[in-house]
């Protein structure tokens, strides 16, 4: 692949650095010349001094045969507004930008860029470190909407199908580890004893999810 990034702060560097040792041919832009020093002496990539949302510069760094672009600056309207040049005039598949405002980040999302905003979900990581609280946190998303959690279910769903517990509880089960072993539930899976359950939940449905498992199932579920 051939990544175009934009923004050499130490996201930007990071990012050069982590594609350019899978393999993949880097570009990086940046304002300042600087910022390059970042990349250090063994970088192979390009570099492009200018504005990410300028057409020429784009070309410059080879967005023409980009198969990803990543706006990383320090500048929420450079990001979303290079994101798209790249999306919408480049014809570039893969675009993600990184945006501090989380209000915007949502409007982004809605016009099909992916949106990393970074406050928002530092912040939350921050907070579930100082002050945890409920269930055991596996994974939360950048965008700190889906997270996975460790769910204790009642003894009493166990040889009870695993897509019970999912209607019941409204939610995905994402993977069981069992016997110490990760495994991707079927169709036809069942709860056994001795599962840890883990479950894909958003905020608002977490403590409904947790309250429902750590109940004995209705009726005939």
């Amino acid at each position: 692949m051939h990544v175009v990034i934009m923004g050499c702060g130490r996201v930007g560097s990071t990012l050069a650095y982590s594609l350019e040792s899978r393999g993949h041919s880097v570009a990086v832009i940046d304002q300042d010349a600087d910022a390059f020093r970042r990349l250090g002496p063994d970088f192979a990539g390009i570099t492009v001094t200018g504005a990410g949302f300028d057409g020429e510069v784009l070309r410059q760094a080879g967005i023409e045969r980009a198969d990803a672009f990543a706006a990383v600056s320090s500048g929420d309207n450079s990001n979303i507004i290079s994101a798209r040049l790249a999306r919408e005039t480049f014809g570039v598949s893969r675009v993600a930008a990184r945006i501090y405002d989380q209000r915007r980040a949502q409007v982004y999302e809605r016009l099909g860029i992916p949106t990393v905003a970074t406050v928002r979900w530092t912040a939350d990581r921050m907070l579930r470190h100082l002050v945890p609280e409920g269930n055991v946190e596996i994974f939360r998303d950048p965008t700190s909407t889906v997270s996975i959690v460790e769910v204790p279910v009642h003894k009493d769903w166990v040889s009870r199908p695993v897509r019970a517990l999912e209607g019941a509880t409204g939610a995905r089960v994402a993977y069981l580890i069992r016997f110490g072993i990760g495994t991707l539930p079927t169709p036809s899976s069942v709860v056994q004893e001795g599962d840890q359950v883990f479950m894909l939940v958003t905020d608002d449905i977490a403590a409904t999810v947790t309250s429902v498992a750590a109940a004995p199932p209705e009726g005939g579920l």
